[in-house]
């Protein structure tokens, strides 16, 4: 995943891509009549009640990437603005920790109910501040709803006290307590900016924290938004602070105060975010890139695994961390394969209407598209072909690209093992399943993976064998990443830690072992003196063994 701090387009920037934008192929979505403008949704009025308590003393700006035009005025925080939030936030936090985690739980629960009903809210920010396609914005608000609801059922469960053998049994009772950390700390990125901002934040919440977010700057409105939302929930207000600002200025300062860091963003970031954790030995969870493969045995569905490829290599223009960016595909097949997702990816229909219909939406930042051209213009002169799409259509927006498939991809070309975040997909061939495994082991990263095949068995085997934190069998990454009972996250240099699950929420808590000595002390007594006690402890330990106690 990239750095969460995207720099804008210039104006100039915008001049010299339209200029030399080629057209394209991919059609363009019909707006419907009477659909929302910017200006429509971002008012004054809504920028100063979400920004209202926002710790900042200087100002900045975010804006849209449909048109690179300035959407609202923002605070700008200092340095002595982090500080302050984090006091607000630890002052806050120890009446909410005392707060009944039933009491807590209701608020998400509450929270879950207005997201939905008041969707097309959020729905029109994260588009307008993203650039993507409604559907894919919607992923999001399904995503924040699933978590909202998990948590808010299951965070009893969760926290509990948990009984467990103590080490004379009956003699010593042991109890398992979990304590919140504090105020966490949370950076989040640009490319889901509800999901990632309080998607993350949900269980921090629930298990007694507080949170000091700083979400990036340009995509700062739909996490206000969600704060706003969970306030009129029940949620303290000052429980939830946001600072606001450049990641190289805010984002040390919040490693600086925190008490655990939650970081979503690029490997190298994260290696320096890990690194401040470190220094003050506090806990920390990171989300990192990803070259994330895809594999299509040759006893796979031919036409369901092309249209999941669209699904998988596509959704927000490829600026999803669990993308696909790497299509592995059995020489038997892969030629039929190709035929059939190009014409699905040439058919998608590109738009910036805040509305359904377009299959597809704008890349964030002239960064991203510089990124994605380079890797396109590097490939085809060091022979790639392309299959799909391969250009900027500056005609529908100054940061539109079209949905790309090359094929003939090899090292060192760096599409090939750099990460695009981006939608570019290259295709390759393999002759049986050992290799296909080995070429999609074969990178530093290890997030999502997806296996297509007709044997429920054999995906499981070759799932087994690839070395991601998650792994979907014949669709991209919506299964894994939507079973939030279950953990989410990366392997090697994709990251370290969990969201969802029980490993989600405990994450935010620090186990607190109480253990109570009943009757007599573990030391020599009743007259005992040392050898007669060791002695006695001896034949104990063996009971134990034989009673199968664990």
């Amino acid at each position: 995943m990239t750095d969460s701090q995207a720099p804008q387009p210039t104006p100039e920037a915008q001049v010299t891509t339209a200029s030399a934008a080629p057209v394209g192929t991919n059609p363009v979505a019909t707006a419907p009549a009477g659909v929302r403008t910017a200006a429509d949704v971002v008012t004054p009025d809504l920028v100063a009640r979400l920004t209202r308590d926002v710790a900042g003393s200087g100002r900045t700006a975010n804006h849209t990437p449909f048109t690179g035009e300035k959407l609202a005025d923002l605070p700008e925080s200092t340095p002595e603005d982090v500080a302050t939030a984090f006091e607000r936030a630890r002052a806050a936090q120890s009446v909410w920790a005392a707060t009944p985690v039933r009491a807590r739980a209701a608020v998400l629960l509450r929270f879950h109910d207005l997201v939905l009903d008041r969707q097309a809210e959020v729905l029109d920010l994260i588009q307008l501040e993203t650039g993507k396609a409604r559907l894919h914005a919607h992923e999001e608000v399904q995503a924040v709803a699933v978590a909202a609801r998990h948590y808010g059922r299951r965070a009893g469960a969760y926290l509990r006290p948990r009984r467990h053998t103590g080490v004379v049994p009956t003699l010593t009772k042991v109890t398992e307590l979990r304590q919140p950390r504090g105020v966490v700390g949370q950076i989040a990125p640009w490319n889901y900016p509800l999901e990632l901002s309080v998607g993350d934040a949900l269980p921090a919440f629930v298990s007694g924290n507080a949170v000091v977010m700083k979400p990036d700057t340009e995509t700062a409105l739909t996490a206000l938004w969600a704060r706003d939302l969970l306030i009129e929930a029940g949620l303290p207000a000052e429980v939830f602070q946001v600072v606001l600002g450049d990641g190289p200025v805010v984002g040390p300062e919040l490693v600086k105060h925190a008490d655990y860091v939650s970081f979503t963003g690029s490997t190298r970031t994260g290696r320096e975010v890990a690194q401040g954790a470190a220094a003050r030995l506090v806990g920390v969870s990171l989300e990192l890139g990803g070259k994330n493969a895809m594999l299509v045995l040759e006893d796979a569905d031919v036409e369901k695994a092309a249209a999941g490829a669209v699904r998988a290599c596509f959704s927000s223009a490829g600026q999803l961390c669990i993308s696909i960016e790497r299509l592995y595909v059995h020489e038997s097949i892969a030629d039929d394969f190709a035929a059939r997702f190009a014409a699905r990816t040439k058919a998608m229909r590109l738009g910036s209407a805040l509305a359904y219909g377009a299959d597809m939406g704008s890349l964030v930042s002239e960064r991203q598209l510089e990124t994605v051209t380079r890797h396109v213009a590097e490939a085809v002169e060091k022979g790639a072909t392309v299959v799909a799409g391969g250009v900027a259509r500056s005609d529908i927006g100054p940061l539109f690209h079209e949905p790309t498939i090359l094929d003939g991809v090899e090292a060192p070309m760096a599409v090939c093992t750099e990460e695009t975040f981006g939608p570019v997909v290259s295709l390759y061939r393999f002759r049986d399943e050992d290799e296909a495994v080995a070429l999609a082991n074969a990178t530093p990263y290890g997030l999502n993976a997806s296996v297509w095949t007709k044997d429920s068995r054999r995906g499981h085997r070759v799932a087994a064998r690839l070395r991601t934190g998650t792994v979907n069998i014949n669709e991209g990454y919506a299964p894994a990443y939507g079973s939030v009972q279950s953990p989410m996250g990366g392997m090697k240099d994709s990251g370290l830690g969990r969201r969802h699950g029980s490993e989600g929420i405990l994450k935010y808590t620090e186990s607190q072992t109480v253990a109570q000595q009943r009757l007599i002390p573990l030391a020599p007594s009743f007259g005992m003196d040392d050898a007669a006690y060791t002695a006695f402890m001896t034949r104990s330990l063996k009971a134990m063994k034989a009673f199968r106690l664990r």
